[in-house]
């Protein structure tokens, strides 16, 4: 230690003999004027006695234009390195000047505090692990680079200074957003928002700035930061990352986030995830995540906490998409090559969306890869799938195509069920979509997408429905704090029937339902503490419910069409995230909503306190084309609250009410291609809901375990359904076979995810129960005598499993197991004669539930050689559907068999189905 106290003294007496240098000589003229600052300390050498050190690419193309007289050297050079990261020190005759930091001619405040300064810092065998951890894991070219920032001040007390800038790809050159950006060893950290832009808070010195994502991998960056500063870089994108099966990758994202009750699903981190056929599928992953169900295998359709199949606003870049579904519900209309992102709003919807009770499904396309031609795509034993990426004007402008087909009626002859045996079923989609930056401020985006499914279940009938849309988007940035979008939208949903069979019945009916939507949002970055989005939308409304014509001249069909429905469905929505402090933030949104129903139409009138029907019918009115009808509309509150226990731990709260103004008419137990759609009008209400949600949300210190509980409750209203053996085609008083009721829905959801390692996955269970309630003065419109009952959708205990083990780079194992309490069902109890006629007498509805539902799926994935120098990366995925072979009932039914009543229940897939995919990308 008296060693050490030497040298420091030692260091004292030579630092004040310098200081006695470098005395200022004075200057009495000197012109600067247009010069760099190479010929300017060329002017001030040759003026003085003082000669100059530095590196000339320090001041080669800085420019000076001053003038100085009677004055000293140091003012000099106060003055023309004031806009540079140069600083100076003068010994003797000699300056040197050097970047970003200072040479001190006095020793730091409390420096012979020995024991503390040794205490605190790292011993050589914690710096090696350091360098090395940083070494290895740094994804740039730049590794062993260290970027200054600011110019220090040594006059200057601040600690902490603002690092800011844009974070984007290197080849699509898009902004990267939602990446987790951190500073190493602490917790500070800050999220790059939709323009790749981060701004945070950094020590003084040496720092190590981490950014995180599953995309991007882990990245790490050498700074040492004297000042407020610029740090812009690009980012490579790590294929590596898609070894592991991960849902939302953003650092500490579900806990630092607003809002409650939303699932987003990165849709690279799913391949591995072992489903039916092998066929890679966003929303069926989806599914496994708590408080988002199937009506159950080979349905249609997703019930999103409680809610029916049509209380889920489902939009694919931002045009809305009816029947998401190929294949009878066993695959998506959606391709997963194509598919970006999936976010699902199931608590916090955003005040931007509307028309839906229950859920938004928001999908978007990737970004388009603007620098070089790749493409994507797998062979499987029922559908082969391409998709390509096409630069048009080099990175400025690129072209996406996908197409998708299936060969897929050796599966149906493979089925159980007999009527699939006999039955045949194509389907094929496709997407493109356009994308160009036109500058820095303007970017167009344009996506057709089409899908179409036939299927033939027996010899004499031909079902054919499909899904056609459109979207074209114009983002404009004003400046730093305003931005824009303007984006038009239009859908269209249709089926048609063909029967041509015996007795001269052949007909042909066709169904169709479209809507065009103009949507115009704006962002304003207030300040820190408030974030404006703010806009108004419109949409139109057109349905034509149906027209049955004869095929061939013998039909004895009559031809028969219900009046086509109008309807306009406008709204006003403005939202504020609100950083009320470091740990509370508030996200507070209004929707202002309105639906008029439009004529040309035709309306009944009923006679006052007795049912509907056709008797009772008083008057129908005639209304001309566009002339309002029916007015519905109120505000829609959107509530959210997120308060931080700990930095890696918060709690939430949300409140929000929703209307839907469109109905989806299905008298099945679940959905079907051929349900047709009705709008609010005269007589049939808008449904609407209120929903409160609180949960609690955790991750572990390293962010690799995350765990969450949710619990909500949800009130609805006008709720529809339909009386026993209701009549919905053709139907031109479709009112009268209508029932509105009440309903209710409340559960607690849990989630346990290990998003990195060998071993990754999540766990998630869900407790949902829906009731309704169908109560009316009227005898014949009472359901259950008026009591709650288990809606269609009531599964009350869904379990999900997903696992991935990684044995090496190229070979890992998967697991899929999902168990679901069964669905309720209306069972025959009993029988009685009436008039000499035996009929069956049925149970309360839903009183009984078919048997529960559990499968388990296993997966072996192999990958190809991670060489970099090859046509393409591939790997195999087999997996096995159902390796228990579990006979899961799709459907139970009853049938009179010689005087006595039977059950019978039939399924999909009640064997095991093996699988072989080959997957590849270039």
């Amino acid at each position: 230690m008296a060693f050490f106290k030497a040298i420091k003294i030692t260091l004292v007496f030579t630092l004040i003999s310098l200081k006695s240098l470098g005395q200022s000589q004075e200057i009495k003229t000197l012109n600067l004027n247009n010069s760099t600052l190479y010929e300017a300390i060329l002017k001030i050498e040759k003026a003085t006695n003082y000669t100059f050190y530095f590196e000339n690419d320090w001041v080669n193309n800085v420019s000076v234009n001053e003038n100085f007289s009677n004055t000293t050297i140091k003012d000099v050079l106060e003055s023309i390195l004031a806009e540079t990261p140069l600083n100076y020190f003068i010994i003797d005759s000699k300056v040197i000047l050097t970047k970003n930091s200072v040479v001190r001619d006095y020793l730091p405040e409390n420096y012979f505090k020995v024991e503390e300064a040794v205490a605190k810092a790292p011993n050589e065998e914690e710096v090696a692990v350091l360098q090395k951890q940083y070494t290895s894991t740094n994804l740039n070219s730049n590794k062993n680079k260290v970027f200054y920032i600011g110019k220090e001040n040594k006059n200057s007390s601040k600690k902490y200074f603002e690092l800011s800038g844009v974070i984007t790809d290197v080849k699509t050159l898009k902004p990267i957003e939602n990446l987790s950006v951190f500073i190493s060893g602490t917790s500070i950290n800050s999220t790059t928002n939709n323009n790749g832009f981060y701004k945070i808070k950094v020590p003084k010195g040496y720092s190590v700035l981490e950014t995180s994502s599953l995309s991007y991998g882990k990245t790490k960056k050498q700074i040492v930061v004297y000042g407020n500063g610029v740090l812009n870089f690009k980012l490579i994108e790590d294929t590596n990352a898609l070894d592991e099966v991960v849902i939302n990758s953003s650092k500490n994202e579900n806990v630092k986030s607003v809002e409650v009750g939303v699932t987003s699903i990165d849709v690279k981190g799913i391949k591995n995830i072992p489903l039916v056929l092998g066929e890679r599928d966003v929303l069926k992953v989806a599914t496994t995540m708590p408080g988002i169900k199937t009506a159950g295998e080979g349905a249609l359709g997703y019930s999103v906490r409680g809610g029916k199949v049509d209380q889920n606003l489902m939009l694919f870049d931002g045009a809305a998409i009816y029947n998401p579904s190929h294949f009878f519900g066993v695959f998506s209309a959606v391709n997963p090559f194509a598919t970006g992102s999936v976010d699902i709003y199931k608590g916090s919807i955003p005040a931007e969306y509307g028309g839906k009770l229950s859920s938004v499904i928001n999908i978007s396309t990737k970004e388009i890869n603007k620098k070089e031609f790749s493409g994507e795509g797998n062979i499987g034993p029922v559908t082969g799938n391409l998709m390509l990426e096409v630069p048009v004007v080099k990175e400025k402008a690129a072209l996406l195509v996908g197409v998708r087909a299936t060969y897929s009626d050796w599966v149906l002859k493979a089925a159980k069920n007999k009527n699939l045996q006999n039955s045949t079923a194509s389907f094929y989609d496709a997407l493109i979509k356009y994308e160009h930056k036109i500058d820095d401020k303007n970017t167009i985006q344009a996506t057709g997408y089409f899908s179409n499914d036939r299927f033939s279940i027996t010899s004499d009938s031909v079902f054919d429905y499909g899904n056609k849309l459109g979207s074209l988007k114009w983002n404009h940035v004003f400046n730093d704090k305003n931005s824009a979008s303007l984006q038009l939208a239009t859908s269209e949903y249709k089926f048609n029937i063909i029967y041509e069979g015996n007795f001269n019945r052949n007909f042909d009916f066709g169904y169709k339902i479209n809507e065009t939507q103009v949507k115009l949002k704006a962002r304003y970055l207030h300040n820190k503490k408030h974030k404006f989005t703010y806009g108004l939308s419109s949409k139109l409304y057109a349905i034509n419910p149906g027209e049955i014509r004869p095929i061939g001249p013998e039909s004895i069909i009559t031809k028969e069409t219900v009046s086509k429905e109008k309807g306009l469905e406008s709204a006003l929505f403005l939202s504020d995230i609100f950083k009320v402090n470091d740990a509370l933030s508030l996200d507070f949104g209004i929707r202002l909503s309105t639906f008029t129903a439009l004529g040309k139409s035709s309306q009944n009138i009923y006679a006052a306190n007795v049912p509907k029907s056709e008797e009772s019918v008083i008057e129908v009115k005639q209304y001309n084309n566009n002339e309002f009808i029916k007015t519905y509309g109120g505000p829609e509150v959107r509530l959210s609250a997120r308060y931080f226990l700990s930095p890696t731990s918060s709690i939430k709260a949300s409140f929000n009410n929703t209307i839907q103004y469109s109905h989806l008419l299905s008298t099945n137990t679940t959905a079907s291609p051929i349900d047709s759609w009705k709008l609010s009008d005269l007589n049939i209400e808008p449904q609407r809901a209120q929903q409160v949600s609180l949960g609690i949300f955790k991750n572990s210190e390293n962010d690799v375990y995350e765990v969450s509980l949710e619990g909500y409750y949800k009130k609805m209203k006008n709720l529809l359904d339909f009386k026993v053996g209701a009549n919905l085609l053709l139907n031109k008083t479709i009112e009268t076979e209508l029932l509105q009721g009440d309903g209710k829905a409340y559960g607690l959801e849990f989630l346990l995810k290990k998003k990195e390692g060998r071993l990754n996955g999540w766990l998630a269970y869900s407790y949902s129960r829906t009731l309704v309630k169908l109560d009316s003065e009227f005898l014949t419109n009472r359901v259950n005598n008026g009591a709650y009952f288990a809606a269609n959708q009531d599964r009350p205990h869904d379990v999900n499993l997903v696992s991935n083990y990684k044995l090496t780079k190229r070979f890992s194992f998967s697991m899929n197991f999902n168990y679901q309490s069964g669905r309720p069902i209306t069972y025959p109890v009993g029988k009685y004669i009436h008039n000499n006629t035996e009929h069956v007498l049925y149970s309360d509805r839903n009183k009984f539930r078919v048997p529960d539902y559990y499968r388990l799926d296993l997966g072996v994935n192999i990958e190809g050689n991670h060489k970099n120098q090859k046509l393409a990366h591939s790997f195999w995925n087999i997996s096995v559907y159902n390796v228990l072979g579990r006979n899961n009932p799709y459907s139970v039914f009853f049938v009179n068999e010689d005087g006595q009543i039977k059950g019978y229940k039939s399924s999909i897939f009640s064997v095991p189905v093996p699988t072989i995919t080959y997957n590849f990308k270039f």
